[in-house]
Formats: C-alpha cells, sequence, structure tokens
C-alpha cells in the first residue's frame, strides 16, 4: 500500500486558483509585465518637483499608485505560479522577474517621502485642504511624521530600494531549497508494508495519523532531511538577520526589534508583555501535555505525538463541507459576508485546495486590489484542513472588505491586524461546531484541533519569537549564527516550554527553526501570530456573547484596512492589545478546552 501525492497537471481545474482572472496567460503577464516596466521611467520625472504644490503632488499620487497597482497584480500572479510547483523553473523566473520590477517600483518612487519632508506638514496640510484630491492622505502623513526620523536622503532610500531584490536572495535560497530540493524519505506504518509520501503539502495531515509509527517515521524523516542542509540554512538565516540589522542601523533604529515594532506603529512592549505572558502560562501547557499523554496512554510522550489524535473515530470533512460549515459558523457576521465567502470559494475559484508534488507549504492568502483575495492551502479532508481554510477565509475577507472600502493607499494592513482577523474566524467557527455537533468523538476531534492551532500560535510562535529576539541580538552584538549555535538555543527553548512533560529530541526540535523558512526572514513577524490569536479571542467572545455593536464594529474593523493606526482599530472592534489582558483572557479559553478535553476523556 503507498498513499502518494500527483502532479499539478492532475489535480482538477476547479481545485485551483483562477490566475486567469488576473491574466489570461502567461502571454498576457509577459505583455503587461514589458508594459508596466515601460512606465517606471516616469516616475522619476517628478523627482525635485513635488514642492511645485497641490496639483503636481496630487498627479505624482495619482500616477506611482497607479504603478503600484499594475505591479503588484504583476507580482501576485507570478507569485501564485511558483508557489504551487517550486520545480517549475518557468514559474520561478516570472516570480523572480516580479520580485526586480516591484524593486525597480521601490527604487523610482523612494525620492517622495525625503522631498514631502522637505516641504513640511504645515504646507503638506494646507495643501490637503486646498486639493480635494489629497484630502484622503492626512492619515498618511500622519505616520510619515511618526517615521521621519528613520527617512533617509533621496539617495539613501533610492539605495535601500536597490537593495530590496539582492536581499531576497536569503529567503529566496532557504525556500527553494526546503520546497524544491529537499527529498523526505516515506513514511512507513507499523505493519511494515503501508508507506506515506512525506511533502510540504502533506507533512500536517501525517503528524495527525493515529498510526504512532507513521507520525514518528514523518517527523524524523522531515527533520532529518532539514538537518542535512543545516550548515546551508543556517547561512542563509544568518544572511536574513544580518539584512535586518543593517536595515535597523541603517534608518537610526536602536535595535531590529525595534524597526520591526515602531515601523508598524507598535508599542516594543507589547512584545515584552506578551513574551512574559507567555512564560507566566507555560504550566497551563505542560497540563495539556499531562492530559494528552494519558490520554494515548503513550510514555514518554514525544514530539510528534503533539497532534495525535485522541480517537480512534476521524472525522472526514469533504471540502464542500467545510464551506458549509465554515459559512454557517461566520453567520453572526451577517448574510452579506457569508454570501461573498462562499461566492469566492465556490464560483470565483479563490482557493488552490489540494496537495501536488512540488507545492510549497503552508497555507496563506494572497492578492492586492483589482485580484481576488486569493487562499493558498494543501486540504487533507479533517477538522485542521477545515480549521486552516477558515483561518485564510479570515485573511480573505478582511482584505475583500478594505479594498471595497479604502483608497489604494490604506489598502495594506499588517500582520498585527492580520492575525486577528484570521484568528476570529476559527474562534468562532469551533464555538459553531461545538454547539451544533454533541457527538462526543466529534467534540473531542474539535478540541483537538483547537489546541493544535493554540500549539502552533500560542506555544510555537513565541518560542520562535524568543528565538527570533536572541539571534538578532547575537548578530546586533558581532556574535556568528552557526547551525550549532541556533540548533541549541532552539532545543533549550523548546525544552524550557514542554518542562518534564515532554522528551525532547534536541536534535531535532533543534532544527525546527529551519522549518520555518516563510517565516524568519521578516524581522520579528512571528510574535504577531500570538498577539493576533488573543486579540481574535477576545473579540469572538465579545461577538458570540451578542452585545448590540458587536458584530457591526468588528465588521468596521476589517473595513478600516491601514486607514488607522493598528492598536486603534483594533479598539474599534473592541479589544486592547496594548494590555497584556487579551493574553491572558485567551490562556484561560485554552485552560477551558483542556478542562473539557479531560471531561471527554
Amino acid at each position: 500500500m503507498s498513499t502518494t501525492v500527483p502532479p499539478r497537471s492532475e489535480i482538477p481545474k476547479q481545485y485551483t486558483w483562477s490566475t486567469e482572472s488576473i491574466f489570461a496567460s502567461d502571454d498576457a503577464w509577459e505583455a503587461e509585465y514589458q508594459r508596466v516596466s515601460a512606465t517606471l521611467p516616469a516616475l522619476s520625472g517628478y523627482q525635485g518637483r513635488l514642492a511645485e504644490g497641490p496639483g503636481v503632488l496630487a498627479a505624482y499620487l495619482a500616477e506611482s499608485e497607479a504603478a503600484l497597482y499594475d505591479v503588484w497584480r504583476v507580482w501576485v500572479y507570478a507569485s501564485m505560479g511558483a508557489v504551487v510547483d517550486m520545480a517549475d523553473q518557468a514559474a520561478q523566473a516570472r516570480d523572480n522577474r516580479a520580485q526586480s520590477l516591484y524593486a525597480r517600483a521601490a527604487a523610482a518612487t523612494a525620492f517622495a517621502e525625503p522631498e514631502l519632508l522637505q516641504i513640511g506638514f504645515d504646507t503638506l496640510r494646507q495643501w490637503m485642504q486646498a486639493a480635494p484630491r489629497l484630502a484622503h492622505y492626512g492619515h498618511y502623513l500622519d505616520r510619515l511624521k511618526k517615521r521621519q526620523a528613520h527617512v533617509r536622503s533621496a539617495e539613501v532610500e533610492n539605495l535601500l530600494s536597490e537593495v530590496i531584490d539582492p536581499f531576497w536572495t536569503a529567503s529566496a535560497t532557504h525556500g527553494v531549497l526546503a520546497n524544491a530540493d529537499l527529498v523526505f524519505p516515506p513514511a512507513r506504518g507499523s505493519d511494515g508494508d503501508a508507506t506515506f509520501e512525506v511533502t510540504q503539502g502533506t507533512i500536517a495531515a501525517l503528524l495527525t495519523h493515529p498510526d504512532r509509527e507513521v507520525r514518528r517515521t514523518a517527523w524524523e524523516g522531515y527533520a532529518d532531511a532539514h538537518l542535512g542542509v543545516k550548515h546551508t540554512v543556517a547561512n542563509a538565516l544568518a544572511a536574513g538577520v544580518k539584512q535586518d540589522v543593517f536595515m535597523a542601523r541603517t534608518r537610526r533604529y536602536p535595535s531590529s526589534l525595534a524597526a520591526a515594532t515602531e515601523s508598524s506603529d507598535i508599542p516594543i512592549e507589547v512584545f515584552h508583555n506578551l513574551i512574559a505572558t507567555f512564560r507566566a502560562h507555560l504550566p497551563t501547557w505542560r497540563r495539556y501535555w499531562r492530559v494528552r499523554r494519558k490520554a494515548l496512554g503513550v510514555s514518554p510522550l514525544r514530539e510528534y505525538d503533539a497532534r495525535a489524535p485522541l480517537t480512534a473515530a476521524k472525522t472526514v470533512v469533504p471540502f464542500d463541507q467545510a464551506v458549509t460549515w465554515i459559512g454557517e459558523g461566520m453567520a453572526p457576521l451577517g448574510e452579506e459576508y457569508v454570501a461573498t465567502l462562499r461566492r469566492g470559494v465556490l464560483d470565483e475559484r479563490w482557493v488552490d485546495v489540494y496537495p501536488n508534488k512540488g507545492k510549497r507549504m503552508g497555507a496563506f492568502s494572497t492578492g492586492t486590489p483589482g485580484t481576488h483575495p486569493f487562499i493558498f492551502t494543501s486540504y487533507n479532508d479533517d477538522l485542521f484542513s477545515l480549521s486552516t481554510l477558515a483561518h485564510e477565509l479570515g485573511h480573505s475577507l478582511h482584505s475583500y472588505l478594505t479594498w471595497q472600502t479604502q483608497p489604494f493607499v490604506y489598502s495594506g494592513y499588517g500582520m498585527f491586524v492580520a492575525e486577528v482577523a484570521s484568528n476570529f474566524n476559527q474562534a468562532l467557527v469551533r464555538d459553531y461546531l461545538l454547539r451544533t455537533h454533541p457527538d462526543r468523538d466529534f467534540q473531542i476531534g474539535v478540541i483537538e484541533e483547537a489546541m493544535a492551532n493554540f500549539h502552533r500560535y500560542f506555544f510555537v510562535m513565541p518560542t520562535l519569537a524568543r528565538f527570533e529576539l536572541e539571534i538578532h541580538e547575537r548578530a546586533e552584538r558581532g556574535q556568528a549564527l552557526t547551525a550549532a549555535d541556533l540548533n541549541d538555543l532552539m532545543a533549550d527553548l523548546f525544552a524550557e516550554g514542554y518542562g518534564d512533560e515532554v522528551d525532547v529530541d534536541r536534535e531535532r526540535v533543534g532544527i525546527t527553526w529551519a522549518e520555518f523558512h516563510t517565516h524568519l526572514y521578516s524581522n520579528f513577524y512571528v510574535y504577531q501570530y500570538a498577539t493576533g490569536i488573543s486579540g481574535a479571542h477576545a473579540l469572538a467572545e465579545r461577538v458570540l456573547s451578542g452585545g448590540p455593536s458587536a458584530a457591526e464594529d468588528y465588521l468596521k474593523f476589517l473595513k478600516a484596512g491601514g486607514s488607522l493606526y493598528p492598536l486603534d482599530a483594533l479598539k474599534l472592534a473592541g479589544v486592547d492589545l496594548a494590555s497584556p489582558e487579551p493574553v491572558e483572557q485567551t490562556f484561560a479559553v485554552m485552560a477551558r478546552y483542556v478542562d473539557r478535553l479531560a471531561e471527554l476523556l
């Protein structure tokens, strides 16, 4: 018996995302790439002219936004082709060219903010009042004023834009290695006969397999493949961290962490509050490991038991059923939200659904104004995949509502608010499933999924955030970042988190950092998963309690996009993430799941 993953060509069209809704063909993409590329030099023609008056400034902003609108559409199409088959060299080439195009666009517009600072904010605000085309840029100017100490001269800004493209090399190298070149040994069943193909798209499902030997061999083989290239990926990550340090110093921030938080308008204390609260609640995690070990009847508990099923009755959830249940779970947000969700998934092909050979690991939402808010996933017909789909639909509906409501300048929003929207959907859908399916095994399955999600977002991600802080501080002190150093640090942090409840395989746990090539090259990206799940559960409880304006406030938050500071947008929805309280509240939610699981088992 063998379970294999099909090639991309065998995936039915209705389960692939509709790249043709952006460009009809690769040739059409090529024509647009050439057209957009030819327009970029004209933007530099405004250099030195923005001070001429509000008319010139308005004209520049209109042209630059139109160019960026086109650049992003070119990039989204190219990246969508690249991630579904990392071995497709033509698709990889388009993606690389699109990245270079973005870097050129950034360089062509790099002069603008230094010139705006020279004009002065008093004059700019007078222009905003005088020229209706500038009226909506007030929040943009507020953010620029806060960042003015970190905006460099036009010449330096141009240079920093030019290095964007080569600076992607470390991350891209790690990603190509993991997704295209690494070969994982097949997992084996305890009967010695069954084999299961291990890919980036199947590893998550294999770690929930009821056969412990399948889980063990999948987990160990996946880790060992990364250990086999540990020196290469350590060199790539070291380069990525040094780039973060370089950019922070060039922009005159005291540290990489300060550069990440201040540039995103997040107080640095939010990061430190999260880590302190997480460490204070490690006993809750250790209690969960005890419940899990007892239920599984294994000793010791190992890392590959973290998502092992606790009941033999596995719930099979076909994709169409998942869409139905997610829609019913999101009903508190209203008919329009649910109808948009269903239309996007079922009619407009927002989602690339199933695993295939060469498909990149993970799941994400992508897109830009002018495209659908697409979803990349590897659906495996289970509750875990259902929850992942709900998560990504949270991102996509957030983008959809923002793009429908905000001008281009505010069409983007930061990770800090994005992860609230995604985890909020998961919280509402879980609540719906637990209320409507009283069957014991189903309830256990839902709580298992919830705890697996908490494990990723409320255990692994804070641990990676601690790792990220330490390696950046080491780089800032001029210390080397070798594979041995990285592995030892990672193993130490996980060992602290697990305590005496999990027997830690230090070598294989130590390489965990290498398995997150999409996360650790974005300068303090991962902590926002944990703040996001905290804000999400606080808001979900508010909406589910039936407050008169809770759902309406939440939708206002989704529609705000980048028009408000992140903490202000979340306060509009009803949560204050500057306080540790939402983190505490979410640990309380998790503790209730552990209590309920102990009762059911």
